[in-house]
């Protein structure tokens, strides 16, 4: 047994899978959409339940239940400052989504960028979320200049190909983690030990990352990053983590009574209190997966959370392997890192097409059998572009996360294999 079946024979995957009502609930269907939303476990469910229920009030007051809130988002910020690994927590900042998260600091770095102008280039990818990609070009408008930094055709971000794009006009690299549409990973370490000797800053997309990996944003000597709670395990909400300094310099709207210092000044408005208490147990329900996956005494937070999210990383490669070969064998085109060799260099989320098939009337046969997967452009209008994909019909993308088995890969191949028969 090698070491990637072992994780799969000691990952206690049925045990999670009671954590989580909607699987519980769900009967036959199997939840392999997962890259546009995770479901959430019975700790998340109750954190939101107990605090509408208990303290559904505005913060700031001198009452209890007031003074509870204030408590809940103090402990959520600390939480959260652990799984990515923030020099403080004061550096973590909640919101709506990673999309307004990206604006509101490409509204900072526009203005920046019209007062000082002996650095005005930016680097994007075209293998990013277009949210990481329009949010900047929409810069040049204040006189910022746009570079592209290209996938290779295997599939992946090379750092070599970044190094000539540096220089010093360059203000900022903002690239993805991990590919939500295609599931490649970059080595992010080395952008930003690049972009840094530049003189650059780095600001790192990582919501398709977070539920797949450990974020360390000190490892990783990131500047900014931006991450979706719920595909995390949590709500609907959005965080935003800055090193302290950069958040304290970065100009943002605020109203005058709220103060100047991060987190407040990013935190313009009420967020959704209750979401952040769910975040919390998010955060939480990760550790308790490194805890009773390798006990050990006197084990900080953020190890507990390491050996929980080595052990999910692990599971996931097995199935992604798994998941590989069943598409391989259907005749699937894999885009993306496609050779098995390759295989740690992605997480389990699949972009394929089948030869001529129509991927919406694939996916609306699968979804005919239980099975929930996604078509279209997945918002990367310049991935499509460059995989010479159409905008309207794009590909199919299947999305698997720690709480999905083997059977179910093994259910998808029968169901595939039975639709491509059918629209063959």
């Amino acid at each position: 047994m090698n070491h990637h079946q072992s994780a799969a024979a000691t990952f206690p995957v049925e045990k999670i899978r009671a954590m989580f009502p909607a699987l519980r609930k769900a009967g036959d269907f199997i939840f392999m959409d997962n890259a546009a939303g995770a479901q959430i476990p019975d700790s998340v469910l109750e954190a939101v339940t107990d605090h509408l229920v208990s303290h559904n009030v505005q913060r700031g007051g001198r009452y209890a239940r007031s003074v509870a809130v204030d408590r809940v988002i103090d402990e959520a910020r600390e939480s959260v400052a652990l799984l990515v690994n923030a020099y403080r927590p004061a550096e973590i900042c909640f919101g709506m989504n990673a999309t307004s998260f990206i604006r509101l600091v490409s509204l900072g770095i526009g203005q920046m960028i019209s007062r000082d102008r002996t650095r005005d280039e930016i680097i994007v990818t075209d293998m990013d979320h277009d949210a990481n990609i329009a949010t900047w070009l929409a810069l040049e408008a204040q006189g910022a200049k746009l570079l592209w930094w290209r996938m290779r055709e295997d599939g992946n971000l090379h750092v070599e190909d970044l190094k000539p794009l540096l220089g010093p006009r360059t203000r900022l690299v903002a690239c993805t983690v991990t590919a939500h549409a295609i599931g490649s990973i970059v080595d992010v370490g080395s952008v930003a030990r690049m972009a840094h000797a530049a003189g650059a800053e780095v600001f790192l997309d990582c919501v398709h990352y977070g539920p797949h990996g450990l974020i360390d944003v000190q490892a990783w000597g990131a500047d900014y990053l931006v991450c979706s709670g719920y595909k995390n395990f949590s709500p609907h909400i959005g965080f935003l983590w800055g090193r302290f300094d950069l958040l304290k310099r970065l100009p943002t709207f605020r109203e005058d009574f709220i103060p100047d210092e991060p987190p407040y000044k990013v935190e313009a408005g009420t967020f959704i209190y209750e979401n952040v208490a769910g975040m919390d147990a998010a955060v939480r329900y990760l550790e308790a997966i490194g805890r009773n996956f390798a006990p050990a005494n006197n084990r900080t937070r953020r190890e507990n959370l390491a050996a929980g999210m080595d052990a999910i990383r692990q599971y996931e490669l097995v199935l992604a392997g798994a998941m590989m070969k069943v598409l391989k064998d259907c005749g699937a085109t894999i885009y993306g890192v496609a050779d098995e060799a390759r295989l740690a260099e992605r997480v389990p989320t699949f972009c394929f097409t089948i030869g001529k098939l129509s991927p919406q009337a694939v996916v609306e046969e699968m979804a005919a059998r239980d099975i929930g997967i996604r078509d279209g452009h997945m918002y990367a209008p310049r991935l499509m572009n460059r995989l010479n994909l159409s905008m309207d019909s794009g590909a199919i993308r299947v999305s698997l996360v720690h709480y999905n088995t083997l059977d179910e890969v093994r259910r998808f191949e029968e169901a595939l294999k039975t639709v491509i028969t059918k629209l063959g």
